[in-house]
């Protein structure tokens, strides 16, 4: 059960693991929303005195505890059942919200019937932009909008760190990927709502500041494991049948070519996606996926009101792609 105004049309869900250092900060922001809302927050079994922390707060939370960690996107999909209202908004728990957050991305949404989710601006401590949302690079690749933008604009994807969403639509493309445990089930959340012919707005008045990767390691060896495992996973799920074949073949290419060029002396970056041992995994993670990953795309297909091939053209025509 979510806790707050009855009358509410948004449900707060933050999610929570080990976040015992920021989470009454996020917790406190919330409260300070101007617009009425509702609040659950998902434990992913922390273990570092979160639920103390949780139980404690003047706001009084609900709260979902998980028996295991399942990642940020394992609990947004556990979360979903539990929401209850028109709009649902995702929200990092080492984040802090201005007051008009929730406000202004609801006055977004309402202002623009045929889009089903705002993405906030988050930015740093010193105000700098870290992500209002997301465009695809023509190889599929995910990245963040980090310019100034001083109106809602139509973008490719919301960053899932601080977005909100239409409850109805998120369900109707078929929920959250729970699999991914984290990164890219913004992306591919936004992928599969755009093939339901719905739009994405980036709303820069909705302000978060953000503690960029305090709650994951950003150039660790498992950040770059699931951000090219799980970019893979998208584009088999999402993307045309030529795209997504072409990005596995190229990076199983790419993995047998970097013993060799290492051998010869050549250039190869540092870091871990660049290590075959570590390519050699999120092989193995694709592969050992392919026939449940082939269910789910045709699963999206069958959700799907606009053809793949139309979401990829206006990714590489319309400004979508960097």
């Amino acid at each position: 059960m979510t806790t707050g105004n009855d009358t509410a049309r948004t449900t707060i869900v933050v999610i929570t693991w080990r976040g015992a250092q920021h989470i009454t900060a996020c917790l406190d922001a919330v409260a300070t929303q101007t617009r009425a809302h509702r609040i659950l927050v998902v434990d992913n079994a922390s273990d570092d005195g979160t639920a103390d922390l949780l139980a404690a707060h003047p706001s009084r939370p609900a709260v979902t505890r998980l028996p295991a960690n399942t990642g940020y996107a394992g609990g947004l999909a556990a979360a979903l059942p539990e929401v209850g209202t028109e709009l649902v908004a995702w929200l990092n728990d080492d984040t802090v919200p201005r007051p008009d957050w929730l406000a202004r991305l609801e006055d977004a949404l309402d202002a623009d019937p045929a889009a089903a989710a705002a993405s906030a601006r988050m930015e740093s401590a010193d105000g700098e932009p870290i992500s209002l949302g997301v465009i695809l690079t023509g190889r599929g690749y995910g990245s963040d909008i980090n310019t100034d933008l001083t109106e809602p604009t139509d973008v490719f994807g919301f960053c899932g760190g601080a977005a909100l969403l239409r409850t109805a639509e998120l369900v109707a493309a078929g929920g959250v990927p729970a699999r991914f445990f984290c990164y890219y089930e913004d992306t591919d959340t936004s992928w599969r709502l755009r093939l339901r012919g719905r739009s994405v707005l980036a709303v820069p008045e909705a302000r978060v500041v953000h503690r960029h990767g305090a709650s994951s390691r950003p150039g660790s060896r498992e950040f770059h494991r699931w951000n090219e495992r799980n970019r893979l996973y998208m584009l088999i799920r999402c993307a045309p049948a030529a795209v997504a074949v072409r990005e596995c073949a190229r990076f199983a290419a790419l993995t047998a070519v970097l013993p060799l060029r290492r051998l010869l002396g050549g250039p190869v970056p540092a870091a871990w996606n660049f290590r075959t041992g570590l390519r050699l995994r999120v092989l193995g993670e694709v592969l050992g996926r392919l026939v449940p990953l082939a269910r789910e795309r045709r699963a999206v297909a069958r959700r799907a009101t606009v053809p793949r091939a139309a979401v990829w053209q206006v990714v590489n025509s319309t400004g979508y792609r960097s």
